[in-house]
């Protein structure tokens, strides 16, 4: 014992000259840090990888990937994906952050955890340029989302996840999609989000905050939708400027005509609308309920989902047509004070 006891004394005294190398030998694995760099195989590095890896990512990659592994962190450096000549896409993602999820059911019987996808562009995916499906803690950060089939980047079935600083346009739905997430805990902050038909889209989706983005240009700049397959609310939508949302989007299987729309509140609960600026949201074509024009607007949804317990005070919401629009549906909804001008029905910006 004596003898234990003196080398673990001449270890430390050494671990204290050298600087602490002594027990480099009892020490875990630090994470490997991987290359890719062009004409080499983004999956293959994933593939590789042990959890709580980084891969760096450089140059045009005619590739789609798959992370099912806790804690990877894929970097892009200058780094862009476009979808494969050919093959078929697990997610017909660009890149996908997989769980155990059976697809047909929408059922996740295991999250993969802590995965970090920073500094990509995607375009032309069939439907998303970044997805979470089951996913927990998920963080996507300063990428951007070109031209995409569905979403620019979206989570679903998934908790914790930060979309933040990223730039998406030219999605044939939304821009950012947070959905199928009764407890998503979502965090999606200082995104530009633009030319799209939904700039930001929250459906059956609970809980969360939306804070400090841009949404600019889209048909309906954010929409927190309820009816089946169920409810959209609770978010804090703090501290966002929504301006210019004034392109006209055609009717759809899904939808009417869209056009002129701030932030949509149907069916929603629980949302809390305060500190933005909502400027200019006015129609440039038709649209039809419940797609209201409107820089808020307030009102049942499809199926007759009434709005309950919103509230939007502090925001200034000016120049739209008009600033604020309520069917008188639901109850608990506060829409006052803002500084706005003009309302249905009168006297919402009164007082």
């Amino acid at each position: 014992m004596r003898r234990i006891i003196l080398a673990v004394m001449l270890a430390l005294v050494i671990a204290a000259i050298t600087g602490g190398t002594a027990f480099a030998g009892f020490a875990s694995a630090k994470p490997n840090e991987d290359v890719v760099r062009p004409g080499q195989s983004i999956q293959k590095a994933i593939n590789a990888a042990d959890p709580g890896d980084t891969i760096v990512v450089s140059g045009v990659h005619h590739e789609d990937v798959v992370i099912r592994k806790n804690g990877i962190k894929l970097v892009g450096d200058n780094a862009v994906l476009k979808p494969p000549a050919t093959g078929k896409s697990k997610c017909n993602a660009g890149i996908c952050v997989l769980g155990d999820v059976d697809f047909h059911t929408g059922k996740v019987s295991g999250y993969v955890q802590n995965v970090s996808v920073i500094g990509f562009t995607t375009r032309n995916f069939k439907d998303f340029g970044i997805v979470a499906f089951g996913a927990q803690d998920a963080r996507f950060m300063k990428n951007r989302a070109f031209d995409n089939g569905e979403y620019g980047i979206t989570a679903f079935s998934s908790s914790g996840t930060k979309i933040i600083a990223n730039l998406t346009s030219g999605s044939g739905e939304a821009g950012i999609y947070v959905g199928v997430s009764p407890h998503s805990d979502a965090t999606v902050a200082a995104n530009e989000t633009y030319n799209n038909l939904f700039g930001i889209l929250v459906r059956n989706a609970l809980h969360g905050k939306i804070t400090a983005n841009q949404v600019h240009n889209n048909c309906d700049g954010m929409l927190f939708l309820a009816d089946a397959p169920g409810p959209a609310g609770v978010f804090d939508v703090m501290d966002n400027k929504v301006w210019n949302n004034t392109r006209a989007c055609p009717a759809t299987e899904e939808t009417p005509p869209i056009s002129g729309i701030g932030i949509a509140l149907l069916g929603a609960r629980g949302v809390q609308i305060n500190g933005n600026q909502i400027i200019h949201n006015v129609p440039s074509g038709p649209t039809k309920p419940p797609f209201h024009s409107g820089g808020v607007v307030v009102v049942s949804s499809f199926k007759g989902t009434l709005p309950t317990n919103n509230t939007v005070t502090g925001n200034t919401i000016l120049r739209n047509k008009p600033d604020i629009l309520w069917d008188k549906s639901g109850s608990g909804n506060r829409l006052k004070p803002n500084n706005c001008k003009t309302s249905k029905p009168g006297r919402l910006c009164e007082g």
